[in-house]
């Protein structure tokens, strides 16, 4: 056994014994040490870099290591074997997925925008915003000698006193709390209760001068972003709002490559406990501390997830999604709490998912189709959700079609060299002169922020710049010479966005053909899904009425450019609509509204889903859309 070392800029050693020939990077997920590797250690994406400092080390020289960085020690992790006593240094950004969380500001109408639209789309709807939570006030006579009734009898009789329900459960952890807290309340208590019809579930039990907040969190699982929204049960308000990397990222990042990883010997468990354990959890906490409220005070919690997403999260098999014919566990869970997953909020919580309704459709669609109201407009409408898996829906109020396709992670910044998710520091938007090749660039954060990466929305400006000004072709190879297009030694182009002495990173900003190589396949596997969709619906282009872009991956998409590059059909431009996390909006509805929870299953109900790896069309219309902006360009001609 060899001794290993991983080491960090901003933390202690972490030490552990490795056996001859093991994977660094195998060695790494064993550990938890977060190395990032999008590709699952295929060799592929070339974000598993580390840097030798100590000791010896096994490595294959990959295109994506330099001369120069191989001498200074990079090395990636996932072509790195243990043959000796070895420490490597892990870069902050490779832990950065587990560790980098932000938190909104408020008092920003542009952060509360989708909620405030998702509020007046379903009331609209006819949908009421009430919920089954409340507070009700019991008081009950003090027991005697001559009155020795129990007191969770004395405490559901008051109940069904005030409320004329019979049925009324009492989990242990209110039982526990019961006899204490009435006698120091004089048997005069708060409750909070949860009513459906003849049934009531006691949540907490508190004094009754006791000031109460009855907490609910809407939570977004992307397979690359989790984005959470705490709320006030009672009154609808927004307490606070966050999001964090996905800490199953160093498992893949895609879909696919997490069901592998938790294929394996307790990988189910490894990727249940990046999820719960390292981000989801810690999320939590960072938005109560900010709202000042307890963990414990949350009662309520609503999740949206792809459909590996959901299987993950619960610690279910995922491994029969990806295999034909492609059939998961569930669409619909029905009694889940806190406690069964480890969830750290108020252990009885009632933890609602919404449904999946394919393979590769799950709940953050269902949640997004709701709240984007096409099951309630005439409209032949189009629902856009740009994600790692990008999901396509097409309808109105007499039908709902769905399909997904495999874009992979280049939206919210994977695959991509620079890429990065749309925090501060990142490049949202660009335009290029077409003379000088010079950028001008809108980074994310304060006046002044530097740039330090690329999030979706500034990828598809800078690609569909770039071909605007000829200094890529249609395949995505650099044809112009400049002081920012370079070429390395296999004659791989690139264009500097950003020299080091102008970003605020130890290297340059920039964009490489593989780059967008990757992204060409993600926008040709949007175009290709949305016209055999409509293919297969005896439907065309022209006959869209609407189209919901969602997705977090910027303030917002230049939709002119996106359509500039194949990536978006071309329709007017005033059709179309950026509607941002619609996931998180649609979730945040279900939260707020009991009305609207139920409307979301009759969504998925009424939902058709079409299997694109079940018609051959599909493949031929991807190849043909693998280009900028397509092999037809008749189909982007004015």
């Amino acid at each position: 056994m060899h001794k290993v070392t991983f080491k960090f800029e901003n933390s202690e050693d972490i030490i552990v014994f490795a056996a001859f020939g093991e994977s660094l990077l195998e060695v790494a997920r064993k550990t938890n040490v977060a190395i990032d590797a999008p590709c699952s250690g295929n060799a592929s994406c070339g974000k598993c870099r580390v840097k030798l400092v100590g000791g010896e080390l096994e490595s294959k020289k990959t295109r994506h290591i330099t001369d120069e960085d191989y001498a200074e020690g990079w090395r990636l992790a996932c072509v790195s074997t243990i043959n000796a006593d070895v420490e490597v240094l892990v870069p902050d950004i490779a832990s950065a997925y587990r560790s980098r969380m932000k938190v909104a500001d408020l008092s920003s109408p542009e952060e509360l925008k989708i909620f405030s639209d998702a509020k007046e789309q379903i009331l609209e709807a006819g949908i009421e915003l009430k919920n089954t939570l409340e507070i009700l006030n019991v008081s009950m006579d003090e027991p005697t000698l001559d009155d020795t009734m129990p007191d969770n009898e004395r405490f559901t009789r008051a109940i069904t006193a005030i409320t004329g329900i019979e049925k009324i459960r009492v989990p242990y952890s209110v039982l526990k709390k019961l006899p204490d807290v009435l006698r120091e309340s004089n048997f005069r208590v708060k409750i909070i209760v949860r009513k459906i019809e003849t049934n009531i579930f006691v949540y907490d039990v508190f004094p009754e001068n006791e000031e109460v907040i009855v907490g609910g969190i809407a939570i977004d699982i992307g397979t690359t972003t989790v984005s959470a929204i705490l709320i006030n049960m009672l009154d609808g308000s927004i307490l606070a709002k966050g999001s964090s990397g996905n800490g199953q990222i160093r498992y893949g990042a895609d879909v696919i490559n997490r069901i592998i990883e938790s294929a394996k010997p307790g990988g189910k468990e490894r990727l249940q406990k990046a999820v719960i354990e390292e981000t989801i959890n810690p999320l939590i906490q960072t938005m109560c501390r900010q709202a000042k409220l307890d963990p414990m005070s949350i009662y309520r919690m609503c999740v949206a997830g792809n459909t590996t997403m959901n299987h993950l999260l619960m610690g279910i098999n995922a491994d029969p999604l990806r295999m034909e014919p492609y059939i998961p566990t569930f669409f619909k869970t029905n009694s889940l709490y806190a406690s069964d997953i480890g969830i750290h909020i108020n252990p009885d919580s009632h933890i609602i998912i919404a449904p999946n309704i394919g393979s590769y459709v799950g709940g953050d669609i269902t949640a997004g189709a709701f709240v984007s109201a096409l099951w309630n407009k005439p409209e032949f409408s189009l629902f856009i959700d740009l994600g790692t898996n990008g999901e396509i829906v097409f309808g109105n109020s007499d039908f709902l079609m769905s399909c997904a396709c495999s874009a992979g992670p280049a939206f919210e910044g994977g695959d991509i060299s620079c890429g990065m998710r749309a925090t501060d520091g990142a490049i949202e938007a660009c335009t290029i002169d077409k003379e000088t090749m010079e950028p001008n660039l809108s980074v994310i954060g304060d006046e002044g922020t530097k740039p330090i990466g690329i999030c979706g929305s500034g990828i598809i400006d800078i690609i569909s710049e770039l071909f605007r000004c000829g200094i890529i072709n249609p395949k995505g190879k650099f044809v112009r010479e400049g002081k920012r297009v370079r070429h390395d030694k296999f004659d791989m182009g690139s264009y500097v966005l950003a020299f080091e002495s102008e970003a605020g990173s130890v290297k340059d900003v920039e964009i490489s053909e593989v780059d967008i190589d990757n992204f060409i396949r993600a926008k040709g596997a949007i175009f290709s899904a949305i016209r055999t969709m409509l293919s297969y619906c005896d439907f065309d282009i022209s006959m869209i009425e609407h189209v919901y872009v969602a997705g977090g991956i910027g303030s917002g998409i230049n939709m002119e450019n996106a359509i500039h590059i194949g990536m978006f059909p071309k329709v007017p431009l005033e059709l179309y609509q950026y509607i941002g996390n619609s996931s998180l909006s649609g979730a945040y509805a279900m939260l707020c509204s009991t009305q609207a929870e139920r409307k979301v299953y009759e969504v998925a109900r009424n939902m058709t889903y079409l299997e694109l790896s079940a018609i051959p069309q599909y493949m031929d219309e991807f190849v043909a859309a693998c280009f900028l902006p397509h092999t037809d360009t008749t189909l982007f001609e004015d």
